[in-house]
């Protein structure tokens, strides 16, 4: 796992980590990655809105409407796609860079009219 956060944070500064849901996860400009089932000798990453990164990627996983996986047996094969997984992490800051802004949810004020 250190190594994979290690690649993921160095990949684009401005990745940040941070604990949610008792795991560590990884953002910018919304979530981006999670540890999931961290008590397993493997390493598996959920990409959260992995469905949205564009590019192609073999060794993401899933086909289903939001998340991706990257799965990874070993420090070895960590290694072995650690350009791949900079690659991912690099196109989720570049879409979520470009992505257009959210309207904020906070009221505007209204004026009343002079007299």
């Amino acid at each position: 796992m250190r190594r994979v956060r290690e690649i993921i944070l160095r990949a684009d500064r401005r990745l940040s980590e941070y604990v949610k849901y008792r795991t560590v996860t990884f953002a910018y400009e919304g979530d981006f990655a999670s540890f999931v089932q961290y008590n397993k000798p493997q390493v598996n990453l959920m990409l959260n809105r992995g469905a949205r990164i564009p590019g192609k990627f073999p060794h993401v996983e899933g086909s289903g409407p939001t998340a991706r996986f990257m799965r990874f047996k070993d420090l070895a094969e960590v290694d072995a796609r650690a350009d791949e997984l900079a690659r991912v992490a690099r196109a989720w800051c570049e879409l979520m860079a470009t992505a257009p802004k959210k309207a904020s949810r906070t009221p505007t004020k209204k004026t009343s009219p002079k007299r």
